[in-house]
């Protein structure tokens, strides 16, 4: 029976890879709009389980908000075909295909079903909603931009990702808005080029993909989970590096693509913009801090029925070398800039 699950598992991750290859890969928009639906309904499977309430409560919330999305998505491609050559009605057009998309990947303000859905999954399912989903829809708003129009979403991206995490104790919601906030820093990319915009997705996911599997080889969940963390300090300075780089604190690897793109939208004299983006991932390592200080500073709980159990300590040592890794940044932006 495991074996099944577990094939049955791979069965729809393969699925699920190859409708983000059919959708990009796509000469028209229904081809995408294909795409876009076999993901959707290859993730479903992935997400629920029949004997979790909170994971199945996710994947229903997951199928009506994606659904709602790729009907206003296929409505406004039928009305860009019928209307092809009516340039008044293009701009409307444009926009509300770009709020589809971005519906699509959780950004603002549709942002709604994102921290309510992912609280109701595994870190494993957390991390592809928070990476690998976000490709398909990124991909298809390029070839369809609203400048004027993106501009302002980045800037709601980036302040409610900002504010929306302070009041946190879920580790899950802690790196959702985070997750909002690098949505800015991503939609910004992709208005400059396509290959910045995998450049930033590489190091972003990279940096998920080291916390998402370090909560889940240590079973956290919470924030107060933290505490008792009494016994190794190597998970404490991995923890340390990896949320500063999140972050986007220099000399750490996570500052590195966020400097270039900072350069980028200088040189296009986008500085009310950057300001503001440079000053609300400071309010994100305020929270970071915060959580940092708490978990390395306060008396711990030293109770015996209490243990950390850590579930392959293989992998984990693996993680803490790649967590290592990020100290190097300083020598890459070094090399890269001087």
């Amino acid at each position: 029976m495991f074996l099944m699950l577990n094939s049955n598992k791979m069965f729809f991750m393969f699925i699920l890879f190859f409708s983000t290859l059919i959708s990009i890969s796509s000469n028209s928009w229904f081809g995408c709009w294909i795409g876009l639906e076999i993901n959707l309904l290859s993730f479903i499977p992935l997400i629920s389980k029949s004997n979790n309430m909170l994971s199945s409560e996710a994947s229903l919330k997951y199928f009506l908000t994606q659904s709602i999305a790729s009907i206003n998505l296929l409505f406004y491609i039928i009305l860009k075909m019928i209307l092809m050559k009516n340039f008044e009605m293009n701009n409307f057009i444009s926009i509300m295909m770009n709020s589809s998309l971005l519906m699509k990947m959780g950004s603002t303000p549709f942002h709604f079903w994102f921290p309510n859905i992912i609280e109701g999954l595994s870190w494993f399912n957390s991390f592809i909603l928070m990476t690998w989903q976000k490709i398909t829809p990124m991909i298809l708003l390029s070839y369809y931009l609203n400048n004027k129009f993106l501009l302002l979403i980045i800037m709601m991206n980036s302040i409610i990702g900002a504010i929306g995490g302070l009041n946190q104790t879920s580790l899950r919601k802690l790196m959702t808005f985070p997750s909002i906030n690098n949505l800015s820093w991503m939609l910004s990319s992709i208005m400059i080029s396509e290959t910045l915009w995998m450049f930033y997705f590489f190091f972003y996911s990279f940096m998920i993909s080291i916390m998402c599997f370090m909560f889940y080889m240590m079973n956290m969940f919470f924030i107060n989970q933290l505490f008792f963390m009494n016994i190794n300090y190597m998970i404490k300075l991995s923890l340390l590096i990896n949320f500063l780089s999140l972050g986007g604190l220099p000399p750490f690897i996570g500052f590195f693509p966020k400097w270039i793109i900072i350069n980028f939208m200088l040189k296009n004299n986008i500085y009310f913009l950057t300001f503001i983006m440079i000053m609300m991932s400071l309010i994100m390592l305020f929270f970071y801090i915060r959580i940092l200080y708490s978990s390395f500073m306060f008396n711990y709980l030293k109770l015996k029925w209490m243990k950390i159990f850590i579930k392959n300590k293989n992998l984990f040592y693996f993680i803490n070398f790649l967590s290592f890794i990020s100290i190097l940044g300083m020598i890459l932006e070094i090399f890269f800039f001087y």
